[in-house]
């Protein structure tokens, strides 16, 4: 079930329409509760530049629009006119699409808060990960507004309802306070009770990784905070460290104690990497340790099967599957719908696997290449040279020629565009590939300004959608561009990074500003695809710092774009500032995000009735 963050639960009708129309698009809504009929609620929608509201009815038994379907709750039904675009309709037929739940601000931005966790997911992950006394509070699924304190006694957990009314919160109409943290800090130094006996403790929070995207500056904030960072810090990119006056130096929490949770948890979820271990393929594997997993690798085809190994590379499918984290459904038929989003993610070549690299390109019909590592870097080479000059031609194992057409380079990277041509009867089509070399990442850590890597993902998503669109229009005997090939030297720190980066912006881009993104958890989901994806701390933090400035950049524009509506001018050209690459844009300023931006039970139980437990 998806976030139930649409719920807003102390607005009016005309806070609502406010709202709607100044954060919202058409097909944007959110619900609340019914100012007229007490108990019922109303579905507010923009549409073509106003607001509609529909009343949704609450009978005691179940809820619907005064007829139609009915659902046993409201997040049911609004779950279902989501995905059933053409249900909802006004009176003449018209269609009234949900598309964009305009999300209320979560109550407070303690990490212990998890949002729409469902009880069976509560209880899945305290008994997983857990100790006695973690807890965590979430949204009530029954009760629209009201939540859930959850709590692990022993080797169970226990559901406690807080109630919200009149904008104070209380359990089981006890002690009433002003916000959720002053109730949890309350039944801290207060232990609750149950009938039981059994002393229901608040000992560590367990906390989330999931955030209201829009809401991203406040927990990057809390994690500095939590990092043992002044407010005076500044990032370091070059290093990778926080510097600043007071409160100098790492603390074990904030983003330190999420990556560890990821390094964790990647430790119980090893997949088979048999292929790459056999003593044919050894050769091929540029650092023995990192292989690919056999479940998501890139098989060669169209080789010899008289020879061991021929079909092996080390490289995997990297699929964006938001939800369950699935892998098994990887797709390899080169139809990658934008939805579907997939990269290959694989190491830098070595020169024994140059001509594998280059049938893997055509196989898998990739038409961009994004190169994450300069050819030497600290005396050490990272990637053999696989593209010829401009002007050249080479020719690779005797099977595959590459011409470089041209070559331009900005401040960040270089773009090089190739002619590639098989020698074999099955590979003679020529295709033009686009090969973007990110040169502004430096030896060890992060960049020290996450603007540039954000233009050069646009560049790079551009491109990929202009072959892909011009394909699509072509009526070329291959039906879609294939996916974005990326690589640094190993092909899981700089490669992870990058993937990482791109996929949560395709997320918001998606679903907008207020969908729900959990860095860490996408990560988890992209190393299940390939071994130890996104490989520092630095670059787990750099994944927060480019998602905020990206955050950042958006609404710049939004704003932009309503203040040009105004003044009768247009904004079309705003891009991501950064200290290498600034777009001036009339008098709107855009954010940067450098240093100195920021000063900163094993099977489901019912909740317990909040009139079992009481304050000892």
């Amino acid at each position: 079930m998806a976030s139930r963050r649409w719920f807003h639960p102390n607005i009016s009708g005309l806070e609502a329409e406010r709202l709607l129309m100044e954060r919202g698009y058409d097909s944007s809504f959110l619900a609340r509760p019914s100012s007229s009929n007490p108990g019922d609620f109303t579905l507010s929608v923009r549409r073509n530049g106003e607001v509609t509201h529909i009343k949704i009815q609450n009978t005691g038994d179940f809820y619907d629009l005064y007829g139609g379907e009915k659902f046993a709750t409201l997040s049911e039904l609004v779950q279902f006119y989501m995905e059933n675009g053409g249900q909802l309709r006004e009176k003449n037929g018209e269609i009234i699409e949900l598309k964009y739940p305009l999300n209320c601000a979560d109550p407070t931005t303690e990490r212990w808060f998890h949002g729409h966790l469902s009880a069976k997911e509560a209880e899945r992950l305290m008994l997983e990960r857990g100790k006695n006394g973690s807890f965590l509070v979430r949204e009530s699924q029954s009760k629209p507004g009201d939540f859930v304190l959850s709590v692990r006694t022993d080797d169970r957990v226990t559901h406690v309802i807080i109630r919200s009314q009149d904008n104070k919160y209380d359990v089981g109409g006890g002690d009433k306070f002003d916000s959720l943290s002053d109730l949890i800090e309350h039944y801290k130094r207060n232990p609750m009770v149950e009938t039981s006996g059994s002393v229901v403790h608040l000992r560590q929070p367990f906390n989330a990784t999931r955030i209201n995207a829009s809401g991203i500056e406040s927990r990057v904030r809390q994690l500095h905070k939590e990092n043992g960072c002044s407010n005076g810090w500044f990032w370091n990119g070059a290093t990778g460290s926080n510097e600043g006056g007071v409160g100098r130096g790492k603390g074990k929490a904030g983003f330190w104690e999420e990556f560890e949770s990821l390094q964790q948890l990647e430790c119980r979820h090893l997949f088979s990497r048999k292929e790459g271990l056999r003593p044919e393929n050894r050769a091929k594997n540029r650092y023995k340790n990192i292989l690919p997993f056999d479940h998501t690798r890139v098989r060669l085809k169209d080789v010899d099967p008289n020879i061991p190994g021929a079909d092996y590379i080390n490289a995997n499918y990297i699929r964006n599957e938001e939800g369950d984290g699935q892998t098994s459904g990887i797709n390899t038929s080169g139809d990658f719908g934008s939805f579907n989003k997939c990269y290959i993610a694989t190491q830098g070549c070595l020169p024994n696997t140059i001509q594998d690299f280059w049938h893997m390109v055509y196989q898998e019909n990739t038409r961009v290449i994004v190169m994450t590592t300069k050819e030497m870097e600290r005396g050490k080479n990272k990637c053999a040279r696989y593209w010829p000059e401009e002007g050249e031609v080479t020719e690779y194992g005797g099977e595959w020629k590459v011409r470089a057409l041209s070559r331009t380079s900005t401040t960040d990277y270089t773009l090089r565009e190739f002619l590639l041509h098989g020698n074999k009867p099955c590979f003679t089509e020529s295709r033009r590939i686009y090969h973007y070399h990110f040169q502004a990442w430096p030896d060890h850590g992060v960049p020290s300004d996450p603007g540039c890597v954000l233009n050069f993902l646009h560049d790079v998503n551009a491109r990929q959608e202009s072959i892909a669109a011009s394909l699509a229009s072509s009526g070329q005997t291959v039906p879609s561009i294939g996916p974005i090939l990326v690589h640094c030297s190993a092909g899981i720190g700089r490669t992870g990074t990058f993937i990482v980066i791109d996929m949560i912006l395709d997320q918001i881009k998606r679903h907008g500003l207020d969908c729900e993104i959990d860095i860490q958890r996408t990560i988890q989901r992209v190393r299940s695809q390939r071994s130890g994806m996104v490989q520092t701390e630095a670059q787990y933090k750099f994944v927060y710092l480019a998602v905020l400035h990206y955050i950042e950049t958006v609404s710049q524009r939004m704003q932009a774009e309503q203040k040009s509506l105004h003044l009768g001018r247009e904004y079309t050209n705003i891009r991501y500032k950064s200290e290498t690459n600034a777009t001036a844009m009339g008098d709107i300023p855009i954010p940067t995000c450098t240093a100195t931006t920021l000063s900163t039970s094993a099977h489901f139980t019912l909740p317990t009735p909040i009139n079992s437990l009481r304050p000892k």
